[in-house]
């Protein structure tokens, strides 16, 4: 089954927890601190893999998440690093959060790795806590926690070339002529469910890839027929070669068709529109044919070249590879995406905001506070030992938070919540 769009989650690794011990060795009465560093959260790491056609896997596994680190140990061992998770994909998959819309990564090589949630670090043990003033402290961080995103996955396939017309035209035709690809061929429409890859070579020797997408017709763009599926696919191609059926034997106008597709791209959007076409006249080999083609050229104004062929008998098939090629050596290779279509961070860690904390009253009197970057402390915060929560309560006054309390109208014995948890405020 081809399947090139999905939606999944993707969880980045917690951090290990750092651990409180102390030596405990013979002849070493006093022996210090020696609490270990938890190890870092695994990352999500993206591949591209050109033996994966499909993001079929991704559609019945739809949450992947990478390894805690380990915690951790006495004697100032560190802990285990989590593993990272490596996420194959198709090359010409391009991965979206899902919430902005914004491109994290796009995968156009085969190997090729993008990194797009790292793991959270590993909480300190009470090693690094030691100071001339508390040369024994009990402190402990626990690990940062992972990061969490919804991304989607759309696979555009890295075609130079794609074949595009309305049903019935002879695109899968042309490319089982020029190719080894043997798509699906019918005398009925959207004989083409999936799009097909061919590699074609020139009698110059000159090779590129062309793609043959289903039929489009009219509303496409809007989501009609199969074409809106599968549009996307024709966003890297450099060149589009425009087939239609000058025969008419099917009762369509020629000219109509040619006028609805380039419509339809227009409404799509990337720039289609301006991606240099030739316009392919195909079944030359019929009757009516000719005389369609003279009242095509007659209403025709566009600065495209018109190559009439017969796929049927192979006709002129050689000089419309030649020009397409001419074209392909004088184009570059682009992204479909500009700059600002990027987002500024592309790997994510548990990111604080610019105000750190906010306090708002609940609706039963007691001010509650929140806030990522006090999320993040508090979640980092062993509460277990009497130091940690001394150190929660300094890095609170530090950040503002008891003086912002006090301007809200808290008094001394007052309850506030900090995520679901109470405590006593107390000058």
């Amino acid at each position: 089954m081809f399947v090139d769009l999905v939606k999944i989650k993707i969880k980045s690794g917690k951090g290990g927890d750092g651990m409180a011990a102390f030596r405990r060795e013979k002849y070493v009465p006093k022996g210090g601190p020696s609490g270990g560093d938890g190890g870092r959260g695994g990352n999500i790491v993206f591949i591209g893999d050109e033996g994966i056609t499909t993001l079929l896997d991704y559609r019945y596994d739809r949450h992947r998440t990478a390894e805690d680190g380990g915690n951790g140990q006495n004697k100032k061992k560190h802990g285990k690093d989590g593993e990272d998770a490596f996420l194959k994909v198709p090359v010409g998959t391009t991965i979206f959060n899902d919430e902005t819309g914004k491109v994290l990564a796009d995968i156009t090589e085969h190997g090729q790795k993008a990194v797009i949630l790292r793991g959270g670090r590993g909480g300190r043990g009470n090693v690094k806590f030691t100071t001339s003033r508390n040369t024994a402290p009990k402190i402990s961080e626990n690990g940062e926690p992972g990061a969490e995103m919804e991304i989607r996955l759309e696979l555009k396939l890295l075609a130079d070339v794609g074949l595009l017309g309305k049903p019935s035209v002879g695109k899968s035709t042309i490319l089982s002529v020029i190719s080894k690809s043997r798509p699906k061929i019918a005398d009925y429409h959207f004989t083409t469910i999936q799009p097909n890859l061919g590699v074609t070579a020139t009698s110059d020797q000159r090779s590129f890839v062309v793609a043959d997408l289903p039929g489009l017709i009219e509303g496409a763009s809007q989501g009609h027929g199969l074409g809106i599926q599968f549009l996307r696919h024709i966003e890297r191609t450099r060149v589009i070669l425009h087939v239609i059926d000058m025969s008419a034997f099917e009762g369509r106008d020629p000219f109509e068709d040619y006028v609805n597709i380039n419509r339809e791209l227009e409404e799509y959007g990337f720039g289609l529109e301006d991606r240099p076409q030739i316009i392919i006249a195909n079944k030359m080999d019929m009757p009516a044919s000719e005389a369609n083609l003279e009242s095509f050229k007659a209403r025709y104004e566009d600065p495209h070249p018109i190559i009439p062929i017969s796929a049927l008998t192979h006709e002129n098939l050689d000089k419309m590879l030649l020009k397409t090629a001419d074209f392909l050596d004088e184009l570059p290779i682009f992204s479909p995406y500009d700059k600002e279509d990027f987002e500024e961070h592309v790997t994510y860690t548990f990111q604080p905001e610019d105000t750190p904390f906010t306090i708002r009253k609940g609706d039963d009197g007691i001010f509650e506070i929140g806030g990522e970057g006090l999320q993040r402390l508090f979640e980092m915060t062993d509460f277990k030992e009497d130091q940690s929560v001394r150190r929660f309560a300094r890095q609170l006054k530090i950040m503002g938070v008891d003086k912002e309390l006090r301007n809200l109208g808290v008094e001394n014995g007052d309850m506030v919540r900090i995520f679901s948890n109470e405590f006593e405020f107390l000058d």
